[in-house]
């Protein structure tokens, strides 16, 4: 597969529907869906201790998870690849009185002396050929004792034909070959590469949605297709 051709068709993508980030029912409504298990998920594993702390939001599209989370009391960073996400992320926070720095920039290309408390991956690394690298790149912006948060796509049976097949083809919740399933990660990889540079793995949850209640709910016990990890730097 041509990865290249597959992130500008991303990029033309969202940058397409950009207008569309903060209508509930409009494309991007499955966003919409998970991002109260999101913000659950991240309160969770930070003992609901989110005034003041200072957490950067790679992906962050236009704001639809910084924005609670700066409403919450902290100090929000976001950054995107897609300008167009950039400018209404800005406007939007603009209209709603919020202070969130958000920066256009591809991750592979974010250099910044800033520390955070929390680094937040949500949908990320299964788009980056070279997550590995940039998980520690990013470590380098963390404070000490400071969590990765991520969440990303299992390489199973399972996400191949619900998160690609279903999710692409049928329910069209993302473009068609947005997901090479070759790069989707199992726990145990990205657990392995965290564990060796010095973190503590404090948690992973599954995300399913379930076809019948149409509800995405958070599940400890079954992680193979969609699932959050929560790292501590030790």
């Amino acid at each position: 597969m041509n990865t290249k051709k597959v992130k500008n068709s991303e990029f033309d993508h969202f940058s397409s529907i950009a207008n569309e980030w903060w209508q509930p029912n409009g494309k991007f409504k499955i966003l919409h869906e998970i991002t109260p298990l999101r913000i659950r998920y991240i309160l969770d594993n930070i003992d609901n201790k989110i005034k003041d702390l200072n957490i950067l939001d790679v992906g962050c599209g236009a704001g639809l998870t910084s924005e609670p989370l700066s409403r919450l009391g902290a100090k929000v960073c976001g950054i995107d690849f897609v300008k167009k996400n950039i400018e209404i992320a800005k406007k939007h926070a603009q209209q709603n009185k919020l202070n969130i720095n958000y920066i256009n920039r591809d991750i592979v290309n974010f250099i910044s002396e800033d520390k955070y408390d929390v680094i937040l991956l949500l949908e990320v690394i299964e788009h980056l050929d070279n997550w590995k690298e940039i998980i520690l790149k990013l470590k380098n912006n963390l404070k000490p004792k400071g969590k990765f948060i991520l969440s990303t796509i299992n390489r199973t049976k399972a996400s191949k034909i619900f998160a690609i097949f279903f999710a692409e083809n049928i329910l069209k919740w993302v473009p068609k070959n947005t997901h090479d399933y070759k790069k989707l990660i199992k726990p145990h990889e990205l657990t392995e590469l965290l564990i060796k540079n010095k973190f503590e793995i404090s948690n992973i949850t599954g995300m399913n949605y379930s076809l019948l209640s149409r509800e995405w709910k958070l599940n400890k016990n079954f992680y193979s297709i969609n699932y959050f990890c929560t790292a501590k730097l030790i």
